[in-house]
């Protein structure tokens, strides 16, 4: 049994127990929530409330989190587009559609049962059951490359250095319009939309720090292609982000636009979003990891994300990376 605590400041005054709670933590699902709440698992002050509490600055708020029966995950046979492997590490492609890991009601077709299949249970276990082997994610409908860690020690390592922002981590995207810099930085800090709690918002008053780095490859029509890196790694950062400055991604379905999404399906087949993970650039490294010193892993980018590009006009999509 877990316990998280905090006390409220006066930004918070005024909130719902069950919005603060969702904006603390992002990692619990809002129904989880309400269930703690019903439950009477949340406390202010020592006393157990009701989700529409609102809270005053000074609350002392307790969290109850029970001990969780978490359920068999089991190794699948799925096929996996490999980029870098050794003994102590995998870099996957990972396609859209695919969920990292699992949960609760979601246990089967992860990635999270395909390396576990691969690697034959040898995944470090500092992530728990539900998370063996990963380090960092990508959303479902991302596209890219994500690295898995076999053992504990390359997992406490290479965290580190994904904390340490050491390893650097690139995204392409096409978004709406044209971006009128060369490049820029988003510095605005992300948390759970004030309406839409499955989303995530620019939130100066809950969110947390948030930077995003662009750089423009290319204008085309009315899209602009580009090279975004992250300083941090919040949940829809970049997408979040983009939509922010008023450049959607294509094809993204929280945060794009309706209709040019409608148009774009329609007009081009266009049916995921333009956003991949398509470079991991290692430090300099030594001991366990010396084959990952220095090194640079490019995921090629799916087929219909270069189709789209090339039939939107982008003469020079590849900039070095051959599509899958």
């Amino acid at each position: 049994m877990e316990q998280l605590e905090f006390t409220a400041t006066e930004n918070e005054a005024g909130v719902r127990i069950d919005r603060c709670l969702s904006d603390k933590y992002e990692e619990l699902s809002r129904s989880y929530l309400q269930k703690l709440l019903k439950e009477q698992g949340v406390t202010v002050n020592g006393k157990a409330v009701k989700a529409n509490y609102k809270i005053q600055a000074g609350d002392l708020v307790q969290t109850t989190l029970p001990d969780l029966t978490e359920p068999d995950i089991l190794p699948e046979n799925i096929p996996l587009d490999i980029l870098y492997e050794d003994d102590d590490v995998l870099v996957i492609n990972k396609p859209k559609g695919m969920v990292v890991h699992p949960a609760n009601g979601h246990t089967s077709g992860t990635l999270v049962n395909a390396i576990m299949y691969h690697c034959q249970g040898n995944l470090s276990g500092i992530n728990g059951v539900m998370r063996p082997g990963i380090v960092h994610r990508i959303d479902k409908d991302t596209t890219g490359a994500l690295l898995v860690c076999k053992n504990d020690t390359a997992h406490r390592d290479l965290a580190q250095q994904l904390k340490a922002h050491t390893i650097k981590r690139r995204y392409r995207a096409i978004v709406a319009g044209n971006l009128k810099e060369d490049e820029g930085t988003v510095d605005a800090p992300v948390g759970r939309h004030p309406i839409d709690r499955k989303k995530m918002a620019i939130n100066y008053k809950n969110g947390k720090e948030a930077v995003t780095h662009y750089k423009v490859l290319e204008r085309f029509g009315n899209a602009t292609y580009i090279e975004c890196r992250l300083e941090t790694g919040r949940t829809h950062q970049i997408r979040a982000h983009l939509s922010y400055m008023g450049h959607p991604i294509f094809g993204d379905p929280k945060y794009g636009d309706a209709v040019l999404n409608k148009k774009l399906t329609s007009g081009y087949g266009l049916h995921m979003q333009l956003l991949h993970a398509w470079h991991l650039v290692f430090p300099e490294l030594s001991g366990d990891f010396e084959g990952l010193s220095g090194k640079s892993i490019y995921a090629p980018a799916p087929k219909q994300f270069v189709s789209i590009a090339q039939k939107r006009g982008l003469g020079t999509w590849e900039h070095g990376i051959p599509e899958v």
